[in-house]
């Protein structure tokens, strides 16, 4: 048996955020899953188990050959050809040294169905200990056992992903009813506090009345009005700490809500209006030999869709420019932006807010940190270095750098976008996409994804 666990494990960035404390776990023989929030540290505990990384305290036990496919594959390698491709080839080359343990960070990233298939072969077929760090429901669906990451522990869910997305929605519709009988309780024990509060003062009032009335000696009304106030005193304390206790309840059961920020991308800038020629290809024939002829008008909406190394990032490339076509031309009548796949548009010297400012140089910082609070980077989570980001936090600050970029774009580019995004970040990006009023172009093999946003046709390409 070969074993992979933890014990007592604790890990901190050298700029002292804290990703893990006194964190101790076992990753079972079998087909396991790991999920959670961007930004909750999935990749960085893959990165502990597989040793690329030492924790900052405690134990990383492990044993048997250990294989990691990386999540930011695409970028590690300097390399022009459509992702699927590089993840194929890193599969492969993890595969042919047969590890006992095998730790995949988003597998299915950039693949198409063919090759999304073969990932999925794969994992009903891996016999040793497989953790699976995916957004894929697909892949997700074929796990025993799904390790939920939450605030730096982890609970352990048996089953596939429904079962564990089942149990999940009947915690959280148990913690917000819990929510709202510990509000309730606030507010009543607030309401009774003030009463007391009330009744003291009347107290207070007539006692003094009967201290400036009375002819009983002083020594005896020092004594009742000791009494008096040490009564008062528990009668107060008494009310406080029911006042208290409810407080503590509130804040236990809203911390086990786990509520999604919405992106709101209500930017009048991107607008385009219906009918308006956003682009036009004449005669264009792509570097890679394919013809294609593209049209779009209005706030249209159209996919790229085809296999890995069929064309669709040479097909984003080349409309924007980064790419010259073998033949003809393409005229883009708006101003665009580009989300490309491999995500390196940040500079990871620099902050989130530092990146967008770059992007829109006539922006005062304080109208760049509104923009961004819509975007879920408030605060000094606006300030966190790009380089620092999550996969699904790095697709988010980009997104924002490219829509609050300076023109607004109103064609928007889109390679993969899908790509390390967690299951909230999923939603969250939906969210934004059914916001904004510009035209789109997606290059994805997320069939799901792209009947959600609603686009109108698509174009294969090989």
């Amino acid at each position: 048996m070969h074993t992979l666990s933890t014990s007592s494990l604790s890990f901190v960035w050298p700029d002292g955020s804290v990703v893990f404390d006194d964190l101790s776990i076992e990753i079972p023989r079998g087909r396991n899953a790991l999920v959670g929030p961007n930004g909750s540290g999935k990749t960085t505990l893959l990165r502990l188990l597989a040793g690329e990384l030492d924790p900052t305290s405690g134990v990383v036990r492990r044993s048997g050959r250990i294989g990691r496919l990386r999540q930011d594959v695409t970028l590690a390698v300097d390399s022009a050809r459509s992702g699927g491709e590089l993840v194929q080839d890193a599969l492969a080359a993890i595969l042919r040294d047969e590890p006992d343990v095998l730790l995949l960070d988003e597998p299915t990233n950039n693949l198409d169905a063919g090759a999304r298939a073969r990932v999925y072969d794969l994992v009903d077929r891996f016999r040793g200990t497989l953790l699976v760090v995916s957004h894929d429901r697909d892949l997700l669906e074929r796990v025993d056992r799904v390790a939920d990451l939450h605030q730096g522990r982890i609970r352990w869910y048996t089953g596939n992903l429904s079962a564990y997305e089942d149990m999940v929605r009947a915690e959280q519709a148990a913690a917000g009813q819990a929510v709202r009988s510990a509000r309730s309780d606030v507010r009543r024990e607030q309401r009774d506090r003030q009463q007391a509060e009330q009744t003291l003062a009347g107290r207070r009032q007539k006692a003094q009345k009967a201290w400036n009335n009375t002819r009983e000696p002083r020594a005896v009304m020092r004594m009742r009005k000791r009494t008096a106030q040490v009564s008062a005193a528990k009668y107060t304390a008494v009310h406080e700490a029911r006042l208290d206790d409810a407080r503590g309840r509130l804040g236990r059961a809203e911390a086990q809500l786990r509520e999604v920020a919405e992106i709101r991308v209500d930017l009048p800038d991107t607008v385009v209006p219906d009918h308006r020629v956003v682009l036009r290809t004449s005669g264009l024939v792509l570097r890679s030999g394919i013809e294609i002829d593209l049209a779009i008008d209005g706030p249209e909406r159209v996919a790229v869709t085809g296999p890995n190394g069929s064309g669709k990032t040479t097909l984003l490339d080349t409309i924007t420019g980064r790419l010259a076509p073998s033949e003809g031309e393409v005229d883009v009548r708006v101003p665009m932006r580009l989300l490309p796949q491999r995500l390196d548009l940040l500079d990871d010297s620099m902050s989130i807010a530092e990146n967008v400012s770059r992007l829109a140089p006539g922006a005062a910082p304080n109208d760049v940190r509104a923009r961004l609070a819509r975007f879920d980077f408030r605060g000094r989570s606006a300030d966190q270095l790009a380089g620092t980001l999550s996969g699904g936090e790095r697709f988010r600050a980009t997104l924002a750098a490219l829509l609050l970029a300076d023109p607004a774009p109103q064609l928007l580019l889109l390679d993969e976008p899908t790509n390390n995004l967690d299951f909230a970040s999923y939603r969250q990006l939906v969210g934004a996409l059914a916001s904004y009023r510009g035209a789109l172009v997606v290059a994805s093999h997320d069939g799901d994804f792209l009947a959600e946003i609603g686009v109108a046709r698509q174009y294969p390409l090989g």
